[in-house]
């Protein structure tokens, strides 16, 4: 994809994340995706790293400070099958825009117990902060216009895309 004269290659950013996560990620820490496009890239993570060390889904629906507009969206139930007390934790979302997700996952993830740790690694760090939330890691970082949306999308093969909305 192309935003601008800026191309952004979701497949080409995923192998970045893939071999940096490898040199940052103790054996026991567990990758927990939001969903979905969280999820998708946490998922995949998981296999391609060969990892042993349970992984999980969380969802922001529950803890959204406009749940009341947004209602339950399509998001996945939060799995979370280890326990969390003690656990080092390494959320993993598409991108990161305004930090209120983040916010709302951090809340659902103390509904579970207290983590001994918790980063954050986004495969985009899009600017336009509305919280102090900052990412561990990211694979790449830009600017789009705040009316405009930045989607991971996922085929069948599940390769990865983006897709600018808006």
């Amino acid at each position: 994809m192309s935003i601008g004269h800026l191309s952004l290659d979701a497949q080409a950013l995923y192998g970045q994340m893939l071999k940096d996560l490898r040199e940052r990620l103790s054996p026991t820490a567990h990758l927990v995706g939001i969903t979905s496009g969280g999820a998708w890239l946490a998922e995949r993570l998981h296999a391609d790293l060969g990892r042993t060390a349970a992984m999980g889904v969380v969802s922001s629906s529950m803890h959204r400070d406009d749940f009341a507009q947004r209602g339950m969206a399509d998001s996945a139930a939060t799995k979370l099958p280890f326990s969390v007390d003690g656990a080092v934790i390494w959320l993993i979302d598409d991108v990161l825009f305004t930090g209120r997700t983040i916010r709302a996952v951090v809340n659902e993830l103390f509904d579970y117990g207290r983590p001994a740790a918790v980063h954050l690694a986004v495969l985009v760090d899009r600017g336009g902060r509305e919280l102090p939330v900052q990412a561990d890691y990211a694979a790449a970082r830009l600017s789009l216009p705040g009316n405009q949306s930045l989607r991971l999308t996922r085929d069948a093969q599940h390769q990865f895309a983006f897709s600018v909305e808006g």
